[in-house]
């Protein structure tokens, strides 16, 4: 990739962009299917299957920047991309839905079941913080506590929201009392369409295909972008927070777009925060391919990235607790703020960046 020019660099970034988000719509469609006819649950297909397909970029860039030492590139993108993705539902608030008398979306979506999957995101990246301040060397069996406590923080917290979809000691489960109730144990909604006309073998090779260029993709624009933005003088954890994040995160906006416009305000929130709390476990895998301790090689820039996604996840668990029914601008008063706090997060990762 170094030897190519940077125009050719910037055509395979959006080529790969542009691959990325086609293929995310697919897995969708695909991933519905196969939850209905395999049986595998709500929770399972849609925080499992689904969270995971979406990411797959992710993936695809931590595995090859893992493999080649460059763990602050896999740290940044995966600590960045949470933050980014969560700003993404500021887009799905903005452009989702249009109209006069549209509510932002955490008044539609308003349930106690997407509020613990934020607590989930919340508990993983507080494991990332106090990782990220342990000796490097406590290496066994090329793992290391920290990364364990997320995945097994991770897997307590799908049984916790599968628990909460099979109903809470709440009235009506937990939702609120004007939202349409959200979908069992992963705020799914079936597409009875979609169903009709895919047999589950034509479900299995598009998602296979779909999986399959998602990855290649990723891969592409990790390597296209990292040498094109590396030649204009952008640091590595600047460009996997910023540039790398917003185009791994092009699956999640166009399923979110699409979940929002059919009116499953739920499915696309709860994607988002499932792809988010799903993050971090790469640590896991970065850990186990480099041989080496992850979270505590972690830069400030890294740390200051994940106090940010804590912080933006906060303003959307407050708001979907009060549910604010003013829109500013086209959205909701707690995308505007989560809108302007990360604005101003990129603007200090400028600075350490500079520093």
């Amino acid at each position: 990739m170094d030897a190519l020019p940077l125009w050719l660099l910037f055509v395979l970034f959006a080529a790969g962009a542009g691959v990325i988000w086609v293929a995310g719509i697919f897995l969708t469609k695909s991933t519905d299917v196969l939850d209905d006819r395999l049986h595998l649950g709500s929770a399972l297909g849609g925080l499992i299957v689904l969270a995971i397909a979406t990411n797959l970029p992710e993936v695809a860039i931590t595995v090859t920047a893992a493999a080649s030492g460059s763990i602050g590139v896999a740290a940044g993108n995966i600590l960045g991309g949470i933050a980014l993705q969560t700003v993404v539902i500021v887009a799905l608030d903005a452009f989702g839905r249009r109209g006069r008398d549209v509510k932002p979306i955490t008044y539609r979506a308003a349930s106690l079941g997407l509020v613990l999957e934020a607590l989930v995101v919340i508990a993983v990246l507080a494991v990332v913080v106090t990782g990220s301040q342990l000796p490097s060397g406590l290496v066994v069996l090329r793992l290391t506590p920290d990364v364990v406590l997320i995945a097994v923080i991770w897997l307590a917290g799908l049984f916790l929201v599968r628990r909460a979809g099979t109903g809470l000691p709440w009235t009506r489960g937990g939702a609120a009392p004007d939202t349409t109730m959200p979908q069992p144990s992963g705020h799914r909604t079936r597409r009875i369409d979609a169903r009709r006309r895919m047999g589950t073998g034509k479900a299995v090779a598009i998602f296979a295909v779909a999986a399959l260029a998602t990855l290649v993709a990723g891969v592409v624009v990790e390597q296209a972008g990292s040498a094109a933005f590396g030649r204009l003088g952008m640091s590595g954890v600047l460009f996997g927070a910023t540039v790398l994040a917003l185009a791994t995160a092009l699956p999640e906006i166009s399923t979110g777009l699409q979940a929002v416009r059919e009116g499953d305000d739920n499915l696309a929130i709860s994607d988002i925060f499932g792809g988010n709390a799903f993050l971090p476990v790469l640590f896991l895998v970065a850990t186990l391919i480099s041989g080496k301790a992850a979270l505590p090689r972690a830069d400030p820039a890294n740390i200051y990235l994940t106090a940010l996604a804590v912080l933006l996840t906060a303003v959307y668990a407050v708001g979907l607790i009060f549910r604010p029914a003013r829109r500013i601008a086209g959205m909701g008063v707690d995308s505007l703020v989560v809108l302007v706090l990360y604005a101003l997060g990129v603007a200090g990762l400028v600075a350490i960046s500079v520093s």
